[in-house]
This record gives structure tokens, C-alpha cells and sequence, in this order.
């Protein structure tokens, strides 16, 4: 039998890494933004999204204007009162060169504080426990979304209908061990789809997928995925929806005979543990198709640019 991939055992801690994120934010609170900053959240790769469901429930809870960057295209002569990077590494070049250049105050949530993005930033919050030596992200990334969750909670932000972090981890233990939806691991195609916060977990989501087991996955804001996308639906796909389905949208998806998954909807598991479980799919398609997620093709821990690009 084959042994477990690292990735799967780092993914399995989510739980209780969240746990513990929830405990650093109430010690972290004055490094975080405060209520009515206009802030700026920046990452690359998994970082931007978790950055964009950050991003959004901010806002929605009333916390202050949020925007979500891609470090690379951040807009260097808009203003804002903070600049919040995630950075796993602190090694990534284009999060490096933006904190070099902004003058608004930053902070940097990372894995390593041994790292550049330690003296680039004017604070920085560790989350070395949450650190990984796979390649591919998920801890790290889930576990800043639940301190910066669990901020938003203590400050009295969090939008209607979210949930605790506690909450969340009580629903990642069954997210960690329960079975996946029968069949979902054979299908050839997957597209994610999320509203608001969970948007940024549906692009995550497909990432995922992407990065561990080369499958052809997509992404789309829910209510956009009749608006073309639902084309590509049929037997033998997926549609993964993160938090509530939007009004007729389950009709119209059985009628295409794609597979539906929609287990984090008002009623059901928290969408941050319906992520777990996403990652998990990943792992597994990766197993069927005899590929190791802890190689994942053409991609390395952090993208560190040479001045030619290279």
C-alpha cells in the first residue's frame, strides 16, 4: 500500500492550525489592520486568493475598504493606510519588490520570519507552525485566512452567515477524514464556483487541482458560470460550488449530467473546511493518475526572479 504523500499529512493539521491561529490573533491585533483602514492585501498564487476571500469579508463585515491584489499588479500610486502581504516564503520577488516601494505602512504574514520579508516589512506575524516543506501550499494558506477570520470575529466584523473559526475547525476534522462525494475522483474535468468570500476559495480550489494532478479545472464567481462556462458541463465533470448555490443553479447543472458538489451552504460544512476537502480530490485524482503531488511538474517552493527574469 502506498505511503501517505507529505502534502496529505501537512493538510491533515488544518484543524488544529487554526486553532491556533485564532489564539495568535487576539495577541496580534495591533499588527493587523484596524477597523476603518483602507487596506490593500497582496500574495502571489494561493497567497492572492486566500488574499481575496480575506479581501471580501472584510468588507462585507464592515471592517473598512479592501482591495486584493496580485503582488505584480498592485497599483503603486493608489493610496491606502496599510499594505497586508501573505507570503509564505518571504522570499517571493514580486511581494519583496512591492514592500520595497509602497509607503504605506505594511505587514507581512509568513512561515519563515528568517527571511527577507522580515526587514521589508514594518511588522510581521509568524506562522511558522503552520509551515510546510511541500511544494504545494495548504496549511500555510488556510491557517492565515483563519487568524485574519478569527481578527475580523474578535473585532465584531465577520458578515452574516459566517461562521466561527472554531466553528470551522470543528467541521475540518470531518473534512480531514470523512470519504469524498462516490465518483468525483474519476471525472475528467472541474470547475469551482463561489459568491463573496468563497470566490477566492473556488480559484484556490482549482489551483489545487491544477498544480497536484494536472487536471483541467476553472473558476468562475457563481452567478457568472451560466454566462458560458456552464458549456463545458456534462457526464463525466464536476461542479463544485463553495457556499450557497445560487436560486436554480442545481437544475440547471443536473440537466447538463455533471456531477454537483455543495456541501457548504447555509445548512452544511464551513466553505474553509469544504477547501480541505478539495485538497484532498486533488491528492486523490493525483493518486489515480499514478502522479506525486509532493513533485509537482515544473514548479518549486517560491518564485525567487533573477534580474533577467530568469
Amino acid at each position: 500500500m502506498p505511503q501517505p504523500s507529505l502534502t496529505a499529512e501537512e493538510l491533515a493539521t488544518q484543524p488544529a492550525d487554526w486553532r491556533t491561529a485564532s489564539a495568535l490573533a487576539a495577541e496580534s491585533a495591533d499588527r493587523l489592520p484596524q477597523r476603518g483602514e483602507r487596506v490593500a492585501v497582496v500574495g502571489c498564487g494561493t497567497s492572492w486568493f486566500m488574499a481575496q476571500a480575506y479581501a471580501a469579508l472584510r468588507e462585507a463585515g464592515g471592517h473598512g475598504e479592501t482591495d486584493a491584489f496580485a503582488a505584480s499588479e498592485f497599483p503603486q500610486g493608489r493610496r491606502y493606510d496599510r499594505v497586508l502581504a501573505i507570503t509564505r516564503s518571504g522570499t517571493t520577488t514580486e511581494v519583496l519588490e512591492l514592500l520595497g516601494r509602497t509607503k504605506a505602512p505594511a505587514t507581512a504574514i509568513t512561515a519563515d520570519t528568517s527571511q527577507p520579508v522580515t526587514g521589508a516589512a514594518d511588522a510581521v506575524l509568524d506562522l511558522g507552525f503552520a509551515d510546510e516543506r511541500s511544494v504545494v501550499q495548504t496549511r500555510f494558506a488556510t491557517t492565515a485566512l483563519a487568524l485574519l477570520r478569527a481578527h475580523l470575529e474578535s473585532e465584531g466584523a465577520l458578515p452574516a452567515g459566517a461562521r466561527t473559526v472554531a466553528r470551522a475547525a470543528a467541521d475540518g476534522l470531518g473534512a480531514v477524514a470523512d470519504p469524498l462525494p462516490e465518483g468525483l475522483a474519476g471525472c475528467e474535468q472541474f470547475s469551482f464556483l463561489g459568491t463573496g468570500w468563497t470566490a477566492g476559495l473556488a480559484l484556490e480550489a482549482a489551483l489545487k487541482m491544477r498544480e497536484a494532478s494536472l487536471s483541467w479545472t476553472e473558476a468562475y464567481p457563481a452567478m457568472e458560470y451560466r454566462h458560458g462556462p456552464i458549456s463545458i458541463a456534462a457526464p463525466g465533470r464536476a461542479v463544485w460550488v463553495f457556499g450557497d448555490l445560487p436560486e436554480g443553479l442545481a437544475g440547471q447543472i443536473a440537466a447538463t449530467g455533471a456531477l454537483l458538489v455543495a456541501g457548504s451552504g447555509t445548512d452544511g460544512i464551513d466553505p474553509m473546511a469544504d477547501l480541505v476537502r478539495a485538497q484532498r480530490l486533488a491528492l486523490a485524482v493525483a493518486a489515480a493518475r499514478g502522479l506525486d503531488p509532493d513533485r509537482p511538474r515544473n514548479l518549486t517552493r517560491s518564485v525567487v526572479l533573477a534580474p533577467d527574469g530568469a
